[in-house]
């Protein structure tokens, strides 16, 4: 009889161990199979997601408007026609100077080499050589070979296409995010409404309310930081005489939704704009050591006193969400991918059995605190 008993041990033992690596490998499949519709579906996912996040970020607005008598949907609609009139307005402003700084692109180049050229004789020399290598390789072992180029799509029919896909975006992400603010707790109903026990309703609505509230806190507060930072980037390159500072300071506030990265990119975008503007090497590193100090001081000082460091995440994290969502996305992916990533680690710290994964995503010091 023990024998027996021990059998049927092993063998619900062999099972449970069967079905966990069954489940594993269904998830990975899955897992794949949702990456793989990410990206062909981009144009249907991405102004959803983006849609998302704009209702997540005006959501405490339109609840605080409607403590004080003003309709969800009243408010809902004007505060997406305000910011996206901002966003347009914006645009309008942004649509001069950067046309003008793709226009001067190869005179910016043409200045910049000339300013680098103390440093650019052995890259040059070394460039020539293997260019003539190459020459001798190919004449060498392919003599016959003809070359074929296929004719690319021309340059109006490609922004044609990014312009109707960006409108497109635009039109998605307005309608959704206003039915999204405007139906209020309609979609809490329903979650609400999906449980059977009292017990599991209040806990579902807990969560819900909890992430809502963490998340649209964080995307409010950052996206009035960046803003703050954008605008004293602008200033600083004001002061010191750059061209379009009001493009900088744009380009500051986009670029610091890429923590670490975004502020490097825009720290060498100025700084090539200011070798070729300003005659003196001392004078062309003013604009530069100001965008860093201002990015220091807000990410060192600002953004974790006003968000607070619960939701930081270590930087290897950061640096793989980015990676990985531009790869999928582009730049867009790439500005939504903290975002993401925050909402990821708020649902893993609200659940159990994905406290782990929330423990791995967030900071070293956030550990040690716990």
């Amino acid at each position: 009889m023990a024998d027996i008993e021990k059998n049927e041990d092993d063998t619900s033992s062999v099972d449970l161990v069967l079905r966990r690596r069954i489940f594993r490998l269904l998830l990975g499949i899955f897992l794949i199979l949702f990456v793989y519709a990410l990206y062909f579906a981009k144009d249907f996912f991405l102004p959803v997601v983006l849609a998302f996040m704009l209702a997540l970020t005006l959501s405490p607005i339109v609840r605080v408007l409607s403590w004080r008598g003003i309709p969800a949907p009243l408010s809902a609609t004007l505060l997406v026609l305000v910011s996206f009139s901002g966003l347009g307005i914006m645009g309008f402003l942004l649509s001069g100077p950067v046309i003008d700084l793709v226009n001067d692109a190869p005179k910016i180049g043409w200045e910049l080499r000339e300013r680098l050229s103390e440093i650019r004789g052995p890259l040059t020399r070394f460039m020539k050589a293997s260019e003539e290598i190459e020459n001798v390789t190919e004449g060498n072992n392919e003599p016959d070979v003809q070359k074929v180029v296929i004719a690319q799509p021309g340059i109006v029919s490609r922004a044609a296409g990014n312009l109707l896909s960006i409108g497109t975006t635009v039109a998605v992400t307005l309608v959704l995010s206003l039915f999204l603010l405007a139906s209020g707790s309609f979609f809490y109903e329903k979650i609400v409404q999906s449980f059977d026990l009292m017990s599991d309703k209040k806990r579902a609505l807990r969560i819900v309310y909890d992430v809502e509230r963490e998340i649209s806190r964080y995307l409010l507060t950052v996206a009035i930081i960046n803003s703050g930072l954008g605008v004293a980037v602008g200033l600083c390159c004001w002061a010191v005489g750059l061209p379009t500072p009001f493009v900088w300071g744009v380009a500051a506030a986009l670029l610091n939704f890429l923590p670490y990265v975004g502020s490097l990119i825009g720290i060498v975008l100025v700084g090539i704009i200011s070798l070729v503007t300003f005659d003196t090497l001392a004078m062309s590193m003013v604009a530069p050591l100001l965008y860093f100090t201002c990015t220091a001081i807000e990410g060192q000082f600002v953004t974790p006193l006003v968000v607070g460091r619960r939701l930081e995440i270590n930087a290897v994290a950061i640096f793989i969400a980015i990676a990985f969502w531009s790869w999928l996305w582009g730049f867009a992916g790439a500005l939504l991918a903290v975002p993401i990533l925050v909402i990821v680690k708020v649902f893993c710290d609200h659940f159990e059995a994905l406290r782990n994964v929330g423990n791995f995503l967030g900071a070293q010091h956030n550990h040690e605190a716990e």
